[in-house]
């Protein structure tokens, strides 16, 4: 998998675990026992035909205007399953990693998981996860902060 041959290669610690598979970040974070803010939920957003990966909690929401507006972009949507699929070629569907570079999309981390000391997220994989401090995340992928989401439920 290319996911973890990228982890292998990068040099940062980590740990793989397996779980049931889980077809949304909140049921990973429950299946991981882990706080639904330290899973990260990558969603690809084309904003200008630009794609921009944004890495938000799993219990947070994209804010679609706020983004744009940070961005300075005239549009901003959601990429389809099918244009999903073209990049992460090497994932199951809906399992993508956040590791946009990886891809050779830029990243963007939402101000809410910005200073969380780890992270946990898929690994390409709907039975598989990762987890790694987010000192080595950010290191790895030098994501942009900004703050473009809302926690669900509020």
């Amino acid at each position: 998998m290319q996911v973890i041959d990228f982890l292998d290669k990068s040099g940062v610690s980590y740990t793989v675990s397996e779980h049931k598979p889980t077809f949304t970040a909140q049921h990973m974070a429950a299946a991981e026992h882990e706080a639904g803010q330290f899973v990260a939920k990558p969603v690809v957003v084309k904003a200008d035909d630009k794609n921009i990966m944004c890495v938000l909690g799993a219990d947070h929401k994209i804010d679609l205007k706020a983004l744009k507006e940070q961005l300075g972009a005239q549009t901003a949507e959601l990429l389809s399953e099918e244009d999903l699929g073209e990049i992460f070629k090497d994932c199951e569907l809906g399992a993508e990693p956040p590791l946009g570079n990886l891809y050779d999309l830029p990243v963007i981390i939402d101000k809410s998981i910005e200073s969380d000391d780890h992270i946990v997220f898929q690994a390409g994989s709907h039975k598989k996860s990762v987890r790694m401090s987010m000192a080595d995340y950010r290191k790895l992928v030098s994501p942009k902060v900004l703050s473009f989401s809302y926690q669900m439920g509020r």
